[in-house]
């Protein structure tokens, strides 16, 4: 007797576990994308000098589903580089669930995108250079100005969002989104126990066109030693506070896409960044000499030669890192890319820079760049 419940139990719940595993495994989908990069790099000052290498820019995987159809989660992982570093080794870029139930007020939660710039949340390869423009890198989250690990325009905390106002074809005229985030980045708990609160508002007054603003403020922090305006020795969590804001415009529709963004920063930054947590930069709590103003204006027109085929595109792309323009970089793109299918791409961009960060007497401010990019999603 004892047996025949112990197999009747093992049965019920066999059945019971397919039964639900069917279920889970029919709401997840399962993706990814990988891009192989040629890079060569005109810049030698000294201490860089010109290169040229194949690189595994980016290889990504993602799982995605639904739980009781009103919420959504997803997890994605990048693994190409190495484990030494925050910046380049294998990590956890996305794990949020969302809910869903009405388009006009969602709630996510978890670790994503900083709700801040159009750039910020577009796919690496639909975005169409060989990145996302300088003050986007350096003022959203991806290699941050303020000296924050390398988060790809990511971090920790909650949201919520939505599209409301719907003309009188049904498109939503107006989009809301609006978070609370700790500021330290991607995989890292808050340091100050300040928050930073990041959103942005858009209006979509007609198809294919958005006009968008977005701010925030917060803080970023670091728990180590400095040294204080009076040559003093000093220990414990600084706190560097920050306001951004941008204003954005976009056009996409026929196969064109016309963007442009300006963004402005005010706040000071740590003199060194992280690239990994045990070093000694992740404790140095000194102060930038490039002081507490950053802006940076970007414009980009993506053409079709062959419509969802072949492109032509160019960029305009400037970053100030400091109060004036002494350390101005200026970069112009001008590329080509030809889709072969959805799931594959070849992409190639000439860039032509200005670096007056670069004119020194060991230093050449004016260098060329190429990029060539192989994608491929799944």
């Amino acid at each position: 007797m004892r047996k025949t419940i112990i197999l009747t139990a093992i049965v019920l719940c066999s059945a019971f576990g397919h039964a639900q595993t069917q279920k889970w495994i029919n709401n997840v989908k399962l993706s990814g994308f990988g891009i192989v990069q040629y890079q060569y790099n005109g810049l030698h000052n000294g201490t860089t000098s010109k290169s040229n290498t194949f690189n595994l820019r980016l290889g990504r995987v993602s799982l995605d589903g639904r739980i009781l159809d009103d919420w959504f989660w997803k997890a994605q992982l990048q693994f190409n580089g190495n484990t030494s570093t925050l910046g380049a080794s294998p990590r956890v870029l996305d794990l949020f669930v969302e809910w869903q139930k009405y388009d006009f007020f969602r709630v996510k939660a978890g670790q994503f995108k900083n709700p801040f710039t159009f750039d910020n949340p577009i796919h690496p390869i639909d975005q169409g250079f060989m990145g996302v423009a300088q003050s986007v890198q350096k003022l959203a989250g991806f290699s941050d100005r303020a000296g924050a690990h390398p988060s790809n325009g990511r971090d920790i905390g909650v949201q919520i969002q939505g599209d409301f106002l719907k003309n009188n074809a049904g498109r939503n005229l107006i989009h809301y989104q609006v978070g609370v985030f700790d500021g330290q980045g991607i995989n890292v708990k808050d340091v100050d126990q300040q928050k930073n609160i990041i959103g942005g508002v858009w209006v979509m007054p007609m198809d294919g066109l958005r006009l968008g603003w977005f701010g925030w403020t917060g803080s970023y922090a670091r728990k180590g030693t400095w040294t204080d305006a009076a040559g003093l020795p000093q220990s414990g969590i600084r706190s560097l506070q920050q306001r951004r804001y941008a204003f954005s415009a976009e056009y996409k529709a026929d196969d064109w896409t016309v963007r442009s963004e300006y963004v402005h920063s005010t706040g000071y930054a740590f003199a060194k960044p992280i690239a990994n947590t045990n070093d000694e930069a992740a404790h140095d709590c000194n102060i930038s000499a490039d002081g507490s103003k950053a802006q940076g204006v970007y414009a980009l027109v993506i053409a079709p030669i062959i419509p969802k085929k072949f492109h032509a595109k160019a960029r305009y792309d400037m970053y100030r890192p400091s109060d004036g323009a002494q350390k101005q970089r200026t970069q112009y793109d001008l590329g080509l890319d030809y889709e072969f299918n959805k799931n594959l791409e070849l992409s190639g961009i000439y860039s032509y820079v200005h670096d007056r960060s670069q004119n020194t007497p060991a230093g050449h401010p004016n260098y060329s760049m190429f990029d060539l990019e192989l994608s491929f999603r799944f």
